[in-house]
């Protein structure tokens, strides 16, 4: 068994650092990158659509990034006990079409004693936005440490 710390029972610095380390893997926009971090069986509930396991969750985000362009993501911790990590988020994309949203959400996650993901349930809300709207300005892949996150943008 290969371990993905840091491990449950989460502290308050070490679930930050599980948050970001899992922002850093989104928007790196690799399926089978981020498909690592959750167990072989996870289970997800991404607004109304049920994923199981490694090979569904690829196919979703595969199809999820061929759609949402220009994917920027930024994650911070809600609460913590235990095994359970609770995270807001707000991510901007544009459609093929050049329209952008941003998109907000939270998410509910459980992790194995190794440190995988096992169950994710996400509520996510779009709203359009123009372009000059937009607040993630980064190049694409991992945020900068300096760039400001949810609370410091007043999301």
């Amino acid at each position: 068994m290969t371990a993905h710390p840091p491990l449950p029972p989460f502290t308050r610095e070490s679930a930050i650092e599980k948050v970001r380390s899992a922002e850093d893997g989104w928007n790196s926009r690799d399926p089978q990158k981020v498909s690592r971090v959750y167990t072989k069986d996870s289970r997800w509930r991404n607004r109304s659509e049920w994923v199981t396991g490694r090979d569904e969750i690829v196919d979703f985000l595969t199809r999820k990034w061929s759609r949402e362009l220009d994917y920027r993501l930024i994650k911070e911790l809600w609460a913590f006990d235990g095994n359970l990590i609770a995270v807001r988020f707000a991510y901007e994309s544009h459609d093929t079409e050049g329209n952008w949203y941003r998109s907000f959400g939270n998410e509910n996650w459980e992790f194995e004693e190794d440190g995988l993901l096992a169950v994710r349930h996400a509520s996510i809300n779009d709203v359009p936005i123009k372009e000059s709207e937009r607040k993630y300005h980064w190049p694409l892949g991992r945020r900068p440490d300096d760039h400001p996150g949810l609370s410091q943008l007043g999301f």
